[in-house]
């Protein structure tokens, strides 16, 4: 029997900017938002959660918008210092910033796990829907290119995607398990969404916590996901580098293609309908609709649009 909730998964800006939509037109406490956690990362000492932070900040209404992550009207002085003492001042960390990662990894010294301490950032900045990482172990991606291997996070920041990805790794995920009641959460809820974020690095490290596509394959009809590609193109960031290292076609049909095994239903922009009929015939219901969340009324519209279906 259905809840009335709603379970997400989510990974970047373009899952937040989906929720900063959907929580305009249902209650906010309703979202229960599994988060990538496998671009965490750790820098100056301090604990850094990347996706859990954009979406955090987002529904907190304290997000730079014009970037999509890090705090609005934020300041650098601290990481101006910090490139003195060490090379990875290429991470964007604001003061703002700094105080969550601060706060999480002392939390995380006096023993507390990633989703207690995620729950208690919330609180703290008045966030009510319910943001779960995806496994309270420490999962780290980690792209091979012709030069080397690095973290994701130096792929996407420091060399800005441009390099080859020979191999993609996920670093401790063979150990990651489920938080608390979240298979439960997808078996109840009224929907599942699938945010438009990174299929590979966003939502395919959450696929591999153990049970998580299990869970999802037994709720199918309900599973719903929006394609993060459009036209053949990402909307932002290296999904179609990370795409064509796992062998899949850069376009709407090859997100379905790599879902398939789970989704029920799938929304693709307009400018592709024409692959309508193509992706129906993996099983998968096949809707067009404008997803290109170029401004709040969008966001809304695509909302709405997804949970009237």
């Amino acid at each position: 029997m259905s809840e009335n909730y709603y379970v997400l998964l989510a990974g970047g800006v373009g899952a937040a900017k989906f929720i900063e939509g959907l929580a305009q037109i249902i209650k906010p406490e309703l979202l229960k938002i599994i988060v990538n956690t496998g671009d965490d990362i750790e820098l100056f000492g301090l604990k850094i959660c990347p996706d859990l932070d954009i979406i955090t900040y987002t529904l907190a209404n304290l997000v730079d918008k014009e970037k999509g992550w890090g705090f609005v009207d934020e300041t650098f002085n601290c990481l101006s210092v910090l490139k003195n003492y060490y090379d990875t001042g290429w991470f964007n960390a604001g003061d703002k910033d700094l105080a969550t990662h601060i706060y999480r990894t002392d939390l995380f010294k006096q023993g507390f796990k990633k989703a207690e301490i995620t729950n208690l950032i919330c609180q703290n900045l008045g966030v009510k829907s319910h943001l779960i990482p995806m496994s309270n172990e420490t999962v780290e991606t980690f792209i091979t290119t012709p030069l080397q291997s690095m973290h994701f996070e130096e792929y996407f920041i420091k060399h800005q995607c441009k390099p080859e990805i020979l191999k993609i790794e996920f670093k401790g995920i063979e150990k990651a398990m489920p938080v608390n009641n979240v298979l439960k959460y997808i078996k109840r809820a009224r929907k599942v969404i699938i945010c438009p974020s990174n299929p590979i690095v966003s939502i395919g490290t959450i696929l591999q916590v153990e049970g998580i596509k299990d869970a999802l394959s037994k709720a199918k009809d309900k599973v719903f996901a929006i394609s993060p590609i459009i036209e053949g193109a990402t909307v932002k960031g290296p999904a179609d580098k990370m795409m064509k290292c796992y062998g899949l076609e850069v376009s709407c049909i090859g997100i379905a293609s790599f879902y398939k095994e789970f989704l029920g239903n799938f929304i693709i922009d307009n400018n592709d309908c024409e692959f309508k009929p193509k992706i129906e015939e993996l099983g998968i219901k096949t809707y067009c609709y404008d997803t290109l969340m170029i401004n709040p009324k969008k966001k809304i519209d695509l909302a709405k649009y997804i949970i009237n279906l």
